[in-house]
């Protein structure tokens, strides 16, 4: 019997549901990286809106793209949306399991959000990736965590480590002036001054770096050395908390010698 009309319709309906089944085409495959590359160029200019409107076509082009879902993560954080975001890293990792931009990322939300053990099992997922590129930044948020655990020491630890992994990272400033803070809780005042004072080398514009030596040298009792320290964090960043905080002590300096 000769088929019907209607048989060779639903194998035209059906045909691209089969294909579908196969995987993405090699031109979904090109359209959905032009419209990632756009994505990204959008979060670049803080265009967040736009960015997900291109993200989120190629997910449909192609929805088992773990980049796709890294960013699109990345474009929810910015928009202040941390569920969707979250959801959107879980995916990328689901998808590639040794994604560490993605463990890290969703570590940095978790540690915003206080969860300091959770941030921390996240960061130690990104680094069991031994071609993770920049494994500095995991260290430096996970000792970051360990700091607003109270556990200086394992704090110190981590920064070390960053710096031994990752001795050229642009957070190296920011990982002396966190050494700092850590030694400083632990009353190593002297060694919380020797990371300040590189931090201020590699970043004379750091104002919290300026601050902390301050309150390192008013508990050394070198209060002469402070004043300045003080001063130079009100001149790097006037409005900043480090700035307020910095004529705050100057104030209080002064009121003790009348």
């Amino acid at each position: 019997m000769k088929p019907s009309p209607r048989f060779y319709l639903l194998i035209v309906l059906l045909l691209p549901v089969a294909l579908g089944a196969c995987g993405p085409t090699p031109w979904q495959k090109d359209m959905a990286e032009s419209h990632l590359k756009l994505g990204i160029a959008q979060i670049q200019a803080e265009q967040y809106n736009n960015a997900l409107k291109e993200l989120m076509k190629a997910n449909e082009l192609t929805p088992d793209n773990a980049s796709i879902h890294y960013f699109l993560g990345v474009a929810y954080h910015s928009k202040g949306l941390r569920k969707q975001a979250i959801e959107e890293f879980e995916k990328a990792v689901d998808l590639k399991a040794d994604y560490s931009e993605a463990y890290n990322f969703h570590g940095t939300i978790c540690l915003t959000a206080g969860q300091w053990d959770r941030a921390i099992a996240l960061f130690e997922k990104a680094l069991t990736n031994i071609l993770y590129d920049t494994p500095g930044v995991a260290l430096y948020n996970m000792g970051w965590a360990y700091h607003q655990k109270g556990d200086y020491r394992t704090a110190l630890l981590k920064y070390q480590e960053a710096k031994v992994r990752e001795p050229d990272t642009i957070l190296m400033p920011l990982i002396e002036k966190n050494m700092a803070q850590s030694a400083y809780e632990l009353g190593e005042y002297a060694e919380a001054v020797a990371h300040l004072k590189r931090a201020i080398e590699l970043s004379p514009d750091l104002a919290e770096a300026h601050y902390w030596l301050g309150r390192a040298y008013v508990k050394m009792g070198r209060r002469d050395q402070a004043v300045p320290a003080f001063q130079e964090a009100v001149k790097r960043s006037p409005a900043s908390e480090a700035g307020i905080k910095s004529r705050e002590h100057l104030d209080a300096l002064q009121a003790d010698r009348r």
